[in-house]
């Protein structure tokens, strides 16, 4: 049997099992804006967006020493941030989900279908506010992230005296933690979490990391970020995540090179080496058409199911995450938990949601068939 074909077999069979499991993720929620950049409008109702960065860089450029407006278009506004995202991934997957966000006290109206899914608590007195920039070749995205430095060890100890928290991770098969370079007092909170909940905890869950683009802090900040990350390791069975551009920047800091071109190759080679310079236990990098992981008991790669018109890119990369961390609430191979999580992402661009069980057995399915 085909192994795409061998693996919706698996989850056809593991169903119930997937219902029954339990993951929290945390602790970034964002209001989304979706917007298309106009390049010529044609009426009312109907103009020519944008169509690369390229182009719009080329745009911006032209108005250097001038002044310039580009009409707008918000296609739609959306809860965001990756525990958001990730957490929607999976909860739609079927998988039972507590999130813990800074999702606004109230909690913004945003998120209302969200929690419709998840239970959803709120850390955070306000969300943050992204306005993501589609265009056919990716996105650019500009966060106000301010209300995140509320976030500290003190306003953590705050909100798990009373022990839910902890309950709640006690009872979860994984733990994502997701955002660590938009919150300014970030490592000390992990810090804080390892020494009041993570040590605590009856059994050994399975951690899942993504960072999040850390271009934009200091050498300084991201080599006490990975020391604390390690430490993780006295509690579960670390997993970061990082796409192509992230893989590049941590290889750096470690040491290593940089992809001089996105191969799978060398992203392959990129991963082994960060599993043995950062001390994790497992280390996935994707990218546009492909994903490779490395641990110290097997390592795999795979090309994706490469859509080229994405209905959406937004949030792409935390439904890879989802389809991840299900194979690793599964116990599935290495090659498999690839497969997986590019198809859970396969399926987003294409439709721009986040797929169920039932969708995701049917495009395995067809993907084994070469029929998507």
């Amino acid at each position: 049997m085909h192994t795409l074909a061998q693996l919706a077999e698996i989850l056809r069979t593991h169903t119930t099992k997937i219902t029954h499991q339990k993951v929290v993720t945390g602790f970034d929620g964002f209001v989304d804006e979706m917007i298309q950049a106009v390049h010529q409008r044609k009426n009312l109702q109907q103009f020519q967006r944008v169509e690369t960065i390229d182009q719009f860089g080329d745009l911006i450029k032209a108005a250097a020493g001038h002044s310039s407006l580009r009409e707008i278009v918000v296609t739609q506004t959306d809860p965001g941030g990756c525990a958001i995202n990730m957490g929607d991934g999976l909860a739609t997957l079927g998988v039972q989900v507590d999130t813990f966000a800074t999702v606004g006290e109230p909690v913004h109206a945003a998120f209302k279908e969200y929690a419709d899914k998840a239970k959803l608590h709120s850390w955070g007195r306000e969300p943050g506010r992204t306005l993501a920039f589609e265009f056919q070749d990716g996105k650019l995205m500009f966060s106000s992230v301010s209300p995140l430095a509320e976030f500290t060890p003190t306003d953590i100890a705050q909100r798990t005296t009373d022990g839910h928290f902890l309950a709640t991770c006690n009872a979860a098969s994984l733990i994502a933690i997701t955002d660590w370079t938009l919150f300014p007092h970030m490592t000390a909170c992990w810090q804080a979490l390892q020494d009041t909940v993570f040590s605590k905890l009856h059994q050994r869950p399975k951690f899942f990391f993504d960072l999040v683009d850390p271009a934009s802090r200091s050498p300084e900040d991201i080599t006490a970020m990975l020391k604390m990350l390690a430490n993780f390791c006295h509690c579960g069975h670390v997993t970061l995540g990082l796409n192509q551009n992230e893989a590049n920047l941590l290889s750096q800091a470690t040491g290593g090179h940089a992809l001089a071109r996105p191969e799978i190759q060398g992203a392959q080679a990129q991963a082994q080496a960060l599993l043995k310079a950062l001390g994790l236990d497992e280390i996935v990098i994707h990218a546009v058409d492909y994903a490779v992981s490395a641990s110290a008991q097997e390592s795999a790669c795979t090309k994706g199911p490469y859509c080229s018109k994405p209905v959406k890119l937004t949030g792409a990369g935390d439904r890879f995450n989802a389809g991840y961390a299900l194979g690793l609430i599964l116990n599935l191979n290495a090659e498999q938990k690839l497969q997986l999580a590019v198809a859970t992402s396969g399926i987003y661009v294409r439709q721009g949601k986040s797929a169920t069980l039932p969708q995701l057995i049917d495009f395995l399915g067809s993907w084994s068939k070469e029929a998507i």
